[in-house]
């Protein structure tokens, strides 16, 4: 149900909101039989709430065939398919992170520089030491402002980090943290990773060098490698899921900045593009201001109208 939903993250989509239920209830008033010229409104607005043009084609191909079949005939029955479909592209793989089944449990996070992957990993980090030590890993050695920011963060929230100077090695931040990590067992490691766009044979190749040097002394790592986008550039984000795509193996998301922006949107868009479950979303910039993302209440929140509440 949506009540699992905090109301941090129900404030933070009251934008997304807006601009994606106010739309589609002007255009399926309560009570109406539904028409053609509702169904190409429909599709005009979807088209525009920032779910993706590929996305939206596939879902407006289940209406059109759901009202031609005669499944659905009327607006109501058109706004609980809309609903239930859109759940069903986000509901599947668990949003829980994956556990290493004896010693530290390894994250990898990547991402583009401004989209907030930094304070993500910090957010990330102070959750996860209330259930165990954390140590973090300077791993983006090219900007020395990460290292700087990291630094800072981790003093607050009182973790351990490992770190290099500018223009270090990544593998070799990583193999200390991992050492680190062993020697003094901690329960968990988050390693930042260059935040740079690359090629797709640089960013494989560095990375590639970084989970060789980790799986030396920890097999099975990295046990989650998670991708931080931005919610306030939309299309943007799926474009950046769908490359990242290519070269790693991404085993969930981190979409930030939800609270600003009417773009929550892309959620739908980047869950069916490219596969992967969203395991936390930012609301804000206070180190608690991140959430479990939970695909059942977020679409309850999103479709939630006067007269569904209760």
């Amino acid at each position: 149900m949506f009540g699992k939903l905090t109301a941090a993250l129900k404030e933070g989509l009251r934008k997304t909101k807006e601009k994606i239920l106010g739309g589609i209830r002007a255009i399926l008033p309560f009570g109406r039989d539904l028409d053609a010229d509702l169904v190409d409104q429909l599709e005009e607005h979807l088209y525009s709430a920032d779910i993706g043009p590929r996305t939206v084609g596939k879902i407006m191909e289940a209406v059109r065939a759901a009202w031609k079949n005669r499944t659905i005939k009327t607006t109501d029955e058109c706004f609980a398919f809309l609903k239930a479909h859109v759940k069903g592209i986000l509901s599947g793989e668990s949003t829980a992170l994956r556990r290493a089944a004896s010693g530290p449990t390894v994250v990898l996070v990547a991402g583009v520089n401004g989209t907030g992957k930094t304070t993500s990993i910090a957010k990330i980090a102070n959750r996860l030491k209330k259930d165990g030590p954390v140590i973090l890993a300077a791993g983006d050695t090219f900007r020395a402002a990460a290292s700087e920011q990291l630094a800072l963060w981790a003093d607050r929230i009182g973790v351990r980090l490992i770190r290099q100077d500018k223009g270090a090695d990544p593998a070799a931040v990583a193999f200390d943290a991992v050492e680190a990590a062993l020697s003094s067992k901690a329960a968990w490691l988050v390693i930042d990773t260059a935040g740079r766009l690359h090629t797709q044979e640089n960013l494989m190749a560095e990375l590639d060098k970084v989970k060789r040097i980790i799986r030396k002394r920890i097999p099975d790592a990295p046990h989650e490698t998670l991708l931080v986008l931005d919610a306030t550039t939309g299309q943007n984000a799926i474009s950046q899921a769908v490359e990242f795509g290519k070269v790693l193996d991404l085993t969930g998301l981190v979409l930030t900045k939800l609270d600003g922006t009417a773009k929550g949107g892309a959620i739908i868009g980047i869950r069916d593009q490219v596969k992967i479950p969203v395991k936390f979303v930012g609301v804000g910039e206070k180190v608690d201001d991140l959430e479990t993302f939970d695909p059942d209440g977020f679409v309850e929140a999103l479709f939630e109208t006067p007269e569904t509440k209760g």
